[in-house]
């Protein structure tokens, strides 16, 4: 119940039901596009004021490569499951969407360990940055795959692996959150003092803020599912479940940490709906957006956000705490 009243919570339920009633409360694109960076930012130092305390220790390099090898599964797993219930580009396009990753996701999760007092590593957000690429670069060669199949001609011209790479591995905000995070490295615990009033005392309003805005947008796509195969819904909600479950599985069989295993299964749990919409849309124009899009900022998002974190967070300390 103290989840629920958690003022970012709130919020994001407040803009929800502001968006369901067609509101025109509205939050200005530059404005959603500050906080989102500012998140990111805080996020990284925080993380990076963390390891500098922590250094690299076999939990670390355990996390990360299990980060790893969930974001290769994943997508993997995903496609040969969609791939039943829509065309090739659309399972690939949703695929990819739930082998990635939500920085705003994990970011919540982030603010409700801190508030239940769980610890985790400050490495976390490095595995967050680890696991939005694969599942982007998977879907490229699938898709090109499938381009191939139906018509050998077809599969040129089409977002080459090349660029498709480059894109996502100099995104701005995965680079902003990384650099933000071997600053906070780099500086320690004279940074931390420093920094502490921008990326500690601020940064519970500005995600309030933030789900805000998440909360209008997640509203106006709900109309996206609309129409859609009920084996599609179910995905959309069972899908990330059972991601988690892999998760809790692989961090017990390795002996991680409750908040880190909570942080690893909020993170496998998560959709993408920033990342791989604005990539896919480019290099696979075959698929669906509404599908893609709908699914995860419409239902699979505000499911994490309300009831997926809090979940994730007590399952993962009733089992390795």
């Amino acid at each position: 119940m103290v989840s629920f009243l958690d003022p970012a919570i709130l919020f994001f339920v407040f803009g929800m039901l502001a968006g369901v009633v067609r509101s025109n409360l509205e939050i200005p694109a530059p404005i959603s596009r500050f906080l989102s960076l500012y998140l990111l930012m805080a996020l990284g130092l925080k993380g990076g004021f963390a390891l500098a305390k922590s250094g690299l220790t076999a939990e670390v390099v355990v996390s990360l490569a299990l980060a790893l090898l969930l974001a290769c599964a994943i997508p993997l797993v995903g496609y040969l499951i969609l791939r039943r219930l829509v065309n090739g580009f659309d399972a690939a396009a949703v695929a990819a969407t739930y082998g990635s990753v939500s920085a705003v996701t994990f970011i919540t999760a982030v603010q409700h360990l801190d508030t239940q007092g769980m610890a985790y590593g400050g490495h976390m957000a490095a595995a967050m940055a680890l696991m939005e690429s694969p599942a982007i670069v998977m879907a490229v060669v699938l898709a090109n795959w499938v381009r191939t199949r139906n018509a050998p001609a077809a599969a040129a011209g089409h977002g080459s692996l090349r660029h498709v790479l480059h894109e996502s591995l100099t995104d701005g905000a995965q680079l902003l959150l990384l650099g933000a995070m071997a600053i906070g490295m780099l500086s320690g615990a004279s940074g931390e003092a420093v920094m502490k009033p921008f990326s500690v005392d601020l940064f519970k309003g500005m995600l309030a803020f933030f789900l805000l805005d998440m909360g209008l947008q997640a509203a106006r796509n709900l109309g996206g599912l609309r129409g859609k195969s009920p084996w599609l819904l179910l995905y959309a909600v069972a899908g990330p479940l059972s991601h988690a479950g892999l998760a809790l599985l692989l961090a017990w069989a390795l002996g991680l940490s409750a908040g880190n295993a909570a942080l690893l299964m909020v993170l496998a749990a998560s959709a993408s709906y920033i990342a791989v919409p604005a990539v896919v849309r480019q290099a696979i124009p075959e698929a669906n957006p509404s599908l893609y899009f709908g699914m995860s900022l419409g239902l699979t998002f505000p499911l994490n956000i309300v009831l997926g974190i809090p979940l994730y967070a007590s399952v993962a300390q009733r089992v390795l705490g």
